[in-house]
């Protein structure tokens, strides 16, 4: 069974942790985790899942078959300084926003296989849907690997490194929106007088209903919507003040934003890989 390192341990890394034990696709004892300083968060991790934390870099590079770095992409110079003299040729999965496969090669300064993985904060409940990317060098039992470790925290898709920027923009910043549509639902059923918790529960409920709907009726959107709207009736109006309120373009230009976002910030971290080592 393959040994799995993580370098860092915040929620990230909690959340893959839990999975990968919840999945039973590994045990405890195969899953190393270290970080720079905060030995506090390592006794804490191993107390509750019964991983083994490693100060100790040479022992724990020689032990593991794969590493994930899990640490703040702002500390990634920092922190793959610190592991490089120690690395093998280990599988590296990296979950750091905004480093491109070619930047950590970089900061490695050799071409390990490296694949890069954009999970969401539902990874916390494992419902996660996950873009992933694979480098060059990364055979495929390196991708099928990595895919199983990623399916046990929700749903893993293989796409293209240039679609990754899409990818945060709609799976990795995504939740964030759909809280905020969901928090101006509550606050329009408190205006027409419904209370708290009954909006709350209907509001989930009608969400988790209609992403149910989807996967299993096979319809687009369009054509549910369709079917839910009556001439002259209240979804009508309802869809009416979305369109005056350009409710599909605020999406649309949400959406187009966050991926020009998602790419200025990898251009940022390329040149600040170049400017270090040359």
């Amino acid at each position: 069974m393959k040994k799995i390192g993580f370098v860092g341990a915040g929620s990230m890394a909690e959340a893959m942790i839990n999975g990968f034990l919840q999945s039973g696709i590994t045990k405890p004892e195969n899953i190393y985790i270290t970080n720079r300083s905060n030995e506090e968060r390592l006794n804490e991790l191993k107390e509750m899942y019964g991983v083994r934390p490693c100060r100790d870099k040479s022992e724990f590079f020689t032990q593991t078959d794969i590493v994930i770095l899990a640490f703040k992409p702002k500390d990634a110079a920092e922190s793959i300084d610190s592991i490089r003299p120690y690395m093998k040729d280990q599988l590296v999965i990296s979950v750091l926003a905004g480093l491109t496969i070619e930047t950590i090669q970089h900061y490695f300064g050799r071409k390990l296989a490296v694949i890069r993985v954009m999970p969401n904060t539902s990874a916390a409940i494992r419902k996660s849907a996950t873009g992933f990317s694979v480098s060059a060098e990364a055979s495929q039992d390196d991708i099928t690997a990595a895919k199983a470790l990623l399916e046990t925290i929700g749903d893993a898709t293989l796409v293209e490194e240039q679609h990754l920027d899409a990818v945060t923009a709609i799976a990795g910043s995504g939740p964030a929106y759909l809280y905020r549509y969901i928090e101006a639902m509550e606050k329009a059923a408190k205006k027409v007088g419904l209370d708290e918790e009954t909006a709350k529960k209907l509001i989930l409920q009608t969400m988790a209903g209609a992403t149910d709907m989807l996967r299993q009726s096979g319809k687009q959107p369009a054509q549910l919507c369709k079917e839910i709207t009556s001439p002259g009736g209240t979804t009508e109006a309802g869809l009416r003040a979305l369109t005056e309120a350009r409710f599909e373009e605020a999406i649309i230009h949400c959406i187009e934003e966050t991926a020009k976002r998602s790419a200025e910030i990898k251009e940022q971290f390329a040149g600040a890989a170049l400017e270090k080592h040359f």
